[in-house]
């Protein structure tokens, strides 16, 4: 007797009931999957942007908008400061470095920013074909801005004015494309670099007339942890900048965002709950309609304990059909979220093959699987044989 086979036939019999049971399991652990990925590539993202980073100084304005355009680039700048406020910054006895960023234009929705060679090595970025630039309107290519343009060494690009996809174009200044950086998983590689003499030549020859040397942001790295703590306040205080923590912030961030993926797992772990006890009630009356059925296994031979692993194997199987569905279901949503993020943010979001706490989820599903089965299973052992059969 094949117990394997007959569970399997078993569940088929009941298509609606049963699928049920699998779809609200499928949408629970999906759920929960897809929350789980969504919030550890956020944060492993988070925490490789900021690597080295102290503090961002900007034009005043909201410093989690300061953060989010000056390390991540995924928000609008908050003005430019001057280049001499900057180089005062340098001189600081509580600063280690000072990175400026100075950007406002774009190539086809991807950012050019102007900086200096410390800015890619703060991510440990390689050029995998060419060279970093050298000199004014040399620029060198981010490998996800050149896998998705087709940008390749020696190419000539014309940038335009802002950071959408349609700008004014500066048709009289062009960049020659000198290197290409190999993939960092880095902020790097959703950008087109160059120095920041470049920004301020195509500014220059488009406004006809000499303009005053900005930046729109500099990172700074302290040399010790007072630098933290007298630093910040005295810029916001004393200056006409704005200094703000990438840590508190993104903290801040994660904070608020962490209220939505609460409710989320809450709500996606209610649906695994209701799935199961959709699967208690469908072998709880399987059981009473399958009594007869059950009487005859056990006169040709099946032990009450081969009947309390049918039914239990009917709960496993459910359980684990349900699971694997549920992470399929929530790679292919990671790859609709994906596409989303890096159109609009140009950001990518890959979905992992499986994760360790996904073990933790697979754990958890197959005890609700056995819990909602063990109640219908001990109904097994109740049942009086020729009773059962002379009732027909």
């Amino acid at each position: 007797m094949n117990m394997i086979v007959l569970t399997w036939k078993n569940l088929i019999s009941r298509p609606l009931s049963t699928g049920l049971s699998l779809m609200l399991l499928t949408l629970g652990v999906g759920m929960i999957s897809m929350i789980l990925m969504l919030s550890s590539r956020l944060e492993e993202q988070f925490q490789r942007n900021m690597s080295g980073i102290d503090m961002v100084v900007g034009a005043k304005g909201s410093p989690l908008q300061l953060i989010l355009s000056a390390v991540f680039q995924v928000d609008a700048p908050t003005g430019n400061i001057p280049l001499e406020e900057v180089e005062k910054l340098k001189k600081n006895r509580f600063v280690a470095s000072v990175i400026p960023l100075s950007y406002g234009d774009s190539y086809k929705g991807y950012r050019i920013v102007g900086t200096n060679t410390d800015y890619p090595a703060l991510y440990e970025a390689t050029t995998v074909k060419g060279t970093i630039w050298n000199s004014s309107m040399e620029v060198t290519v981010g490998a996800r801005v050149a896998e998705v343009l087709d940008i390749n060494v020696g190419d000539k690009l014309i940038s335009s004015h802002g950071l959408a996809e349609v700008g004014e174009m500066h048709q009289d200044d062009a960049y020659e494309v000198v290197g290409v950086f190999d993939y960092s998983s880095s902020v790097i590689d959703q950008l087109i670099l160059t120095s920041p003499e470049s920004i301020w030549n195509v500014h220059t020859h488009e406004e006809g007339e000499e303009i005053e040397r900005e930046v729109t942001a500099a990172l700074v790295k302290f040399r010790n942890p007072m630098g933290m703590i007298q630093l910040p306040r005295m810029i916001n205080q004393n200056t006409t900048m704005q200094a703000a923590l990438p840590a508190y912030e993104i903290n801040r961030l994660f904070g608020m965002m962490g209220v939505g993926f609460d409710a989320l797992s809450v709500l996606a772990v209610v649906i695994v709950i209701v799935s199961g006890i959709s699967l208690f009630i469908n072998l709880y009356n399987t059981i009473r309609e399958r009594k007869y059925e059950l009487a005859l296994l056990r006169t040709y031979g099946a032990s009450p304990f081969q009947l309390l692993m049918l039914v239990m194997g009917e709960g496993f199987m459910l359980s684990i059909s349900g699971f694997f569905m549920g992470i399929i279901f929530s790679r292919i949503g990671m790859l609709f979220l994906g596409s989303f993020v890096a159109k609009s943010y140009r950001y990518s979001l890959r979905p992992d093959l499986f994760t360790t706490q996904e073990i933790l989820l697979l754990i958890f599903v197959i005890g609700i699987g056995i819990m909602a089965s063990i109640i219908p299973a001990i109904r097994v052992f109740r049942i009086d044989i020729s009773r059962t059969l002379t009732e027909g």
